[in-house]
């Protein structure tokens, strides 16, 4: 048994990570901005990023540093670099001080084109930090993650359970689901393979318009309509959901920019060591199992 330090442990990737590492019998520190429910072998440490004597609690004694908190939607460049780039930073300099022999970040595939959008370009800050930090580190670049208590792709769920599916330009893209990731993440924690960067996926990268399908098949249907918004109108959409929603705005330019882009397929030149983790939930197995959860909990 040995004690984890994580950040954004009550978020999507965080509470599969958490979940994981209790059924493995570790110790968990979180950092948590709220008060959170009392659970065996987790000890919540209430902060953020932003607090220094927070962070320290969070990594003292633990002989991994898991981090996975960080922003995917803000307003703005600087909150975006405030909250991956300097929030990573600060996480990195709690594990130096209280001497962590493991630091594991989840990082993007959106590091790989920091030129297309505020977001990927904070995640690659992030990465140039955690590649200088000195410690031993993991650097994993998930693709899309679904699985249960997803929001983000919930939508797509409930476009294909009407019929059809409203997809971003032609493209590919690879998919992972999120109890795969977090056993990749806790496999890293506990053997690091020293200063590498993954690239994991489920093995079978998609172009959009089979993975709406494979999600129309989750949800009952055989098949769905597929629409493939230019990019043109995508950008147009943002700048309408800003209007309407303002800083609120799902759809931003910066993540409209961002889903325009044709190939998010993870490279197999950077997928983990078959002896180190391989993906175990196949595509159609992981999209029934999500839906199924949506509707236990009302969200479809």
């Amino acid at each position: 048994m040995s004690t984890l330090a994580i950040t954004g442990a009550t978020g999507f990737v965080g509470q599969a990570f958490l979940d994981a590492a209790l059924a493995d019998g570790h110790r968990v520190r979180a950092l948590a901005r709220r008060a959170q429910t009392e659970r065996e072998r987790v000890s919540w440490v209430a902060g953020d990023l932003g607090n220094a004597d927070a962070l320290d609690q969070l990594v003292e004694g633990a002989e991994a540093v898991i981090h996975i908190a960080g922003a995917v939607n803000v307003p703005t460049r600087d909150a975006f670099a405030e909250a991956n780039i300097a929030g990573t930073q600060a996480v990195i300099d709690a594990a130096t001080r209280a001497g962590a022999t493991r630091f594991v970040h989840v990082s993007s595939l959106a590091a790989r084109e920091p030129a297309l959008s505020n977001y990927g370009w904070s995640k690659a800050g992030a990465e140039e930090a955690v590649r200088g930090s000195g410690l031993d580190w993991a650097i994993v670049r998930p693709p899309a993650i679904y699985g249960p208590r997803d929001s983000d792709m919930l939508e797509l769920f409930r476009m294909a359970q009407r019929g059809f599916v409203l997809l971003p330009p032609a493209g590919h893209a690879s998919i992972i689901h999120v109890d795969d990731l977090a056993r990749l993440l806790l496999t890293l924690a506990g053997a690091l393979a020293k200063q590498a960067t993954f690239e994991p996926d489920d093995g079978a990268p998609l172009a959009h318009r089979d993975l709406a399908q494979a999600i129309g098949r989750a949800v009952g249907r055989q098949q769905v309509l597929t629409l493939s918004a230019p990019a043109p109108l995508l950008r147009l959409a943002a700048r309408g959901d800003r209007l309407v929603r303002g800083a609120k705005a799902k759809l931003t330019p910066d993540r409209a920019a961002y889903m325009a882009h044709p190939d998010w397929t993870a490279s197999p030149a950077l997928a983990p060591d078959r002896a180190l983790w391989t993906p175990q939930i196949a595509l159609d197995e992981g999209l029934a199992a999500t839906a199924r959860w949506y509707r236990s909990a009302g969200w479809l």
